[in-house]
């Protein structure tokens, strides 16, 4: 297997990052997760252009342009042969010794970027079957907009869920439900979608933005506006989304059954309207060679 480390291929046995990174040290860096269909990146300039935004948020230097960086990632796919998978990329403020919390500003850090690329089939039994959620309170930071390597707040989250034989954490803030640990959260009312603004308070999901727009192209009504735990417990659909999940629908939030416990019409609509989306951009029957 063969990872990208700065603009070289490397064997992933021998690739490293050195323990004065001050992305190891501080998780300041940021990164992104692209999908492939077909060995096509699905919204690959959606999560680039993202990538670069989180990165301005945070006043650090990418050090490649887009162009370059996309030649790069177009090597590591083919070097792996990923055909349904996944490309991990993350860039870290550079090596800075000795540790400092304050960014230097009399010498330029070079930013690193590494990245890998994994073979991950699409789960399409859970997209049907769906899965379990509770309810946690987000104690997270309020800079969530930022896709920050700093996820200890979101895996507390996520084990929290898992320990409790769930798929997901639905995060709330008082009564105002945000986001998931690792995911986007909707729901579905009276035939319309719901999903917390775009704001600094969740990450705006590349997936959750597909969603949406093709929802509205379908005569779907979509508001991006706050909803209340008491929605959320109201609703007559609920799903998460994210670059892996797609549209996964959660039928059980904390040992309570979500409608008839199966999949909402309008879940299934709106995924079949995604899956489409990902035909049009990645081709003819990548979701058939996706599995």
């Amino acid at each position: 297997m063969k990872v990208l480390v700065n603009d070289q291929l490397v064997d992933r046995d021998v690739a490293k990052v050195d323990i004065e990174d001050r992305g190891y040290q501080f998780g300041d860096g940021v990164y992104e997760v692209v999908r492939l269909y077909n060995g096509q990146f699905f919204t690959y300039d959606e999560h680039i252009d993202r990538l670069y935004a989180s990165a301005a948020k945070i006043e650090l230097t990418i050090p490649y342009s887009k162009d370059k960086l996309r030649e790069l990632l177009e090597s590591l796919v083919k070097e792996n042969n990923i055909q349904t998978g996944n490309v991990y990329l993350q860039v870290s403020r550079g090596i800075q010794m000795p540790r400092n919390h304050i960014i230097p500003d009399a010498f330029p850090l070079e930013g690193i970027l590494t990245a890998s690329a994994t073979n991950v089939p699409r789960n399409e039994a859970q997209f049907v079957t769906g899965g379990k959620a509770i309810t946690l309170e987000d104690v997270r930071w309020l800079r969530c907009d930022i896709k920050s390597i700093s996820l200890l707040g979101n895996i507390l989250a996520k084990n929290k869920a898992h320990q409790e034989g769930a798929l997901e954490a639905i995060l709330h803030r008082g009564d105002l439900v945000t986001e998931c640990s690792a995911s986007n959260v909707s729901i579905i009312k009276n035939g319309e979608l719901w999903t917390h603004g775009a704001d600094n308070l969740i990450l705006n999901g590349i997936t959750r933005q597909v969603i949406n727009q093709v929802a509205r192209e379908a005569g779907i009504t979509v508001h991006e506006a706050d909803f209340t735990i008491q929605d959320l417990e109201a609703a007559d659909e609920i799903f998460i989304s994210s670059t892996t999940l797609e549209v996964t629908p959660i039928i059980d939030l904390n040992g309570v059954i979500v409608g008839d416990g199966k999949r909402g019409p309008v879940t299934a609509r709106i995924h079949e309207l995604f899956e489409k989306e990902i035909e049009r951009r990645c081709g003819e029957g990548a979701l058939i060679t996706a599995q």
